[in-house]
């Protein structure tokens, strides 16, 4: 059975099978509608609900100077940080940078941080990825690595662009189509009943996966 659109109160919901939600939750929507902060509130909503929880990931937020917005960084859910991009830095090293508009895009920053926080752990209840864009991949294993998440048993909450000019990115486009995924499309007038529908579905799977560990999945890798 398929899942059909939602209200658009709830805003626009797509999905793979029933028996699969929750497995990848992905969350898109246009730059700045709030992707970050929701899913950040389903973290804290999780963590007080199950304080034993382990969540592992990260967010990004934007580097400003002056008002201006100068770069990104990518932030773990303890607290570390990492530059994943910046406008302003000039050395013989970052003019070998890929490049994402007028942003040199870290690679090594980004990989030193975020690459340990996607290892599977028998603890982990639940994988946070904000986000899964351009800049990112970038990196060679860093979608190797939500792959890797995908064949366990631990869910993934996660965001993506939206297309841009009506083109999904490869990976994101791999991801929507992976038979666990759930897709919810985020507006300024739907935050608030996206927080309610996502956070049950991620409760009950985190619960599971936080029970039963990654210990199946790591026996057979």
């Amino acid at each position: 059975m398929e899942l059909g659109s939602v209200s658009a109160a709830h805003g626009s919901v797509e999905s793979g099978t029933m028996a699969g939600v929750g497995k990848c939750i992905l969350v898109t929507g246009p730059p700045g509608v709030g992707k970050t902060t929701l899913i950040m509130r389903i973290c804290e909503n999780l963590k007080l609900s199950n304080p034993s929880i382990k969540l592992q990931g990260f967010y990004s937020q934007e580097i400003r100077q002056g008002g201006e917005r100068v770069g990104f960084e990518v932030v773990t859910l303890d607290g570390r940080r990492a530059r994943l991009a910046s406008s302003t830095i000039s050395s013989p090293e970052s003019r070998q940078w890929p490049a994402v508009g007028k942003y040199k895009v870290d690679i090594a920053s980004f990989e030193s941080l975020v690459l340990p926080e996607l290892k599977i752990r028998e603890d982990t209840g639940l994988f946070i990825v904000d986000e899964v864009g351009k800049m990112e991949l970038f990196s060679s294993y860093f979608f190797p690595a939500i792959l890797n998440i995908l064949q366990s048993n631990i869910p993934l909450l996660a965001t993506v662009p939206i297309p841009k000019f009506g083109k999904d990115i490869p990976a994101v486009v791999r991801l929507k189509n992976h038979p666990g995924a759930a897709i919810f499309t985020l507006d300024k007038s739907n935050r608030d009943a996206m927080k309610d529908r996502i956070y049950p579905q991620l409760a009950g799977r985190s619960r599971e996966a936080y029970k039963n560990g990654a210990c199946n999945f790591l026996k057979e890798s």
